[in-house]
C-alpha cells in the first residue's frame, strides 16, 4: 500500500474511520473480484480517493455497500464496504498506472529487474494489468488510453528535461491522469457539472503526488544516482514548496465549486489531510494540533543545524544513511509480509516495501492527535471555516 494521504484514525474519528476503511477494502476487493487475487497488491491509498469523491457526490446506499468477509487486516472481522463503480474505477486506474510502474522499473533494471528471465515475467504482469485496467475502465466507461498516454509522455519529457525547465513541465503527464480519473467521478455519479471543478482538483493532486514524491526521495536518488525532477530541473524545495501550496489552495477552492451530497470524507482527505503529506514531506508543521515536529523531521529556524555532520569534527553526528530501493518483485514480498504482520497498521514505523523510507503506521503516535475534524474540530466549526488550517 502506498500514496501521500495518509490519515490518523484518530483524526478520523470512528465514523469517518469506517467510511475510510470500506473504500479501501472496496479497492482491494473490487481488485480481487474483477482482476484476480494478485492484483490486490496495487491497492494503495491514493486511489481510493476516486472512489471516495464517487460516493460523496452520488451520496451512500445499500446498493453501494456489501458485507465482506473476515481479513486478517481486519482482525478477521467483517465488514461493511465499498462495492459500487467508483471503487470499480479506482481499481482500473490502479492497475494501468501499477503496469505502467512496472514497466518502468523494468527499462531502469532494478534489482531482480535486471535479470532477463525476472524482467520477461515482470512485462508479461505489466501487460495482463494493463488489459485488466482497460477491461475495467472500459467497464464504468472510462478510457484509460488517456492514463498510458500520460505516462509514454512522462519517460520522454524525463529525458529532455534539464537545469532550467520547468518543474511544471515533468509534472504535467500526471497533472492531466488525475484530472481524467477526477472528472470521471462526476460522470458516474451523475451530476456532470462536477466534472470541471474536480479535474481541475485532480490535476493539482497530481502536481502534488509528484511534487512529493520528488521531494521525499531526493536525498536517496542522489545516493543511488536515480533520476528526480528537483535535482534535473534545479528546482529549489523552496520553490517545490511553493508550488505544493499554491495546488493546496487551488484543490480547496475546486472542491468548494463542487456540489457533493455528503463532503465530509472526501473534504478531510483532500483539505486537511493532504496540507499534513505536504508538511510531513517538507519537515514543517502548520496547525495547532499538529503532531510534535520533532516528528516529521528536523529542527526548524534559525536555531537549528545547519551542518549536522562536519568533516573535520570526529565527533560530530554521522549523516544518515539512505539504503537503495528495493526492485518490483522484492518489494512484492515485503508488502505481503508488512500486511500479514500487520505492521502497516500496528507498528510505530515500518520501511516501505519499495522506497525502503521509513512510514509511521497508522495508529502510531495517535496519543496526540484531538482533532476528528468534519466531525468535531476543537479549533474549528469544520467543515466551513478553520482558522488554524486556512480552510
Amino acid at each position: 500500500m502506498f500514496g501521500i494521504v495518509r490519515p490518523c484514525r484518530h483524526r478520523l474519528g470512528e465514523g469517518l474511520t469506517a467510511q475510510w476503511m470500506a473504500h479501501l477494502c472496496g479497492l482491494c476487493l473490487a481488485l480481487r473480484k474483477d482482476h484476480g487475487q494478485f492484483a490486490r497488491i496495487v491497492t494503495n491509498y491514493d486511489g481510493l480517493l476516486i472512489s471516495v469523491l464517487t460516493e460523496a457526490q452520488a451520496g451512500q446506499s445499500a446498493d453501494g455497500r456489501r458485507t465482506a468477509g473476515p481479513c486478517p487486516l481486519r482482525g478477521m472481522r467483517t465488514a461493511s464496504v465499498a462495492d459500487g463503480e467508483g471503487a470499480r474505477l479506482a481499481a482500473a486506474v490502479s492497475l494501468v498506472l501499477a503496469s505502467a510502474k512496472v514497466r518502468d522499473h523494468v527499462a531502469d533494471g532494478d534489482g531482480l529487474l535486471a535479470r532477463r528471465p525476472v524482467a520477461r515475467a515482470a512485462r508479461r504482469v505489466a501487460a495482463s494489468w494493463g488489459r485488466a485496467g482497460e477491461r475495467g475502465g472500459t467497464a464504468v466507461g472510462f478510457d484509460t488510453a488517456v492514463l498510458v498516454d500520460a505516462v509514454d509522455r512522462q519517460v520522454g519529457l524525463e529525458a529532455l528535461a534539464g537545469p532550467g525547465t520547468p518543474l511544471l513541465t515533468v509534472t504535467e503527464p500526471t497533472e492531466t491522469a488525475t484530472a481524467a480519473a477526477f472528472a470521471h467521478t462526476a460522470v458516474l455519479a451523475g451530476r456532470p457539472g462536477n466534472a470541471a471543478p474536480l479535474a481541475e482538483a485532480g490535476r493539482l493532486f497530481g502536481r502534488l503526488a509528484h511534487l512529493l514524491d520528488a521531494v521525499e526521495d531526493q536525498a536517496a536518488d542522489a545516493a543511488s544516482g536515480a533520476w528526480n525532477p528537483l535535482t534535473a530541473t534545479g528546482t529549489s524545495r523552496a520553490e517545490a514548496r511553493r508550488l505544493a501550496d499554491d495546488a493546496l489552495h487551488g484543490i480547496r477552492l475546486a472542491l468548494k465549486d463542487a456540489e457533493f451530497t455528503d463532503a465530509g470524507l472526501a473534504h478531510l482527505l483532500l483539505v486537511h489531510e493532504l496540507r499534513r503529506s505536504v508538511d510531513r514531506a517538507f519537515g514543517t508543521g502548520s496547525c495547532g494540533h499538529e503532531r510534535a515536529e520533532g516528528a516529521f523531521g528536523p529542527p526548524q529556524g534559525p536555531y537549528a543545524p545547519q551542518h549536522p555532520y562536519d568533516a573535520n569534527n570526529p565527533f560530530g553526528t554521522p549523516p544518515p544513511q539512505h539504503p537503495g530501493k528495493r526492485g518490483f518483485w522484492a518489494g512484492c514480498a515485503a508488502a505481503i509480509g508488512l500486511c500479514c504482520t500487520c505492521k502497516v497498521c500496528c507498528a510505530d514505523e515500518f520501511e516501505g516495501p519499495w522506497s525502503r523510507k521509513k512510514r509511521e503506521g497508522w495508529c502510531s503516535d495517535c496519543g496526540s492527535c484531538d482533532c476528528s475534524c468534519c466531525e468535531a474540530c476543537s479549533c474549528c466549526e469544520c467543515c466551513e471555516c478553520c482558522s488554524c488550517c486556512d480552510c
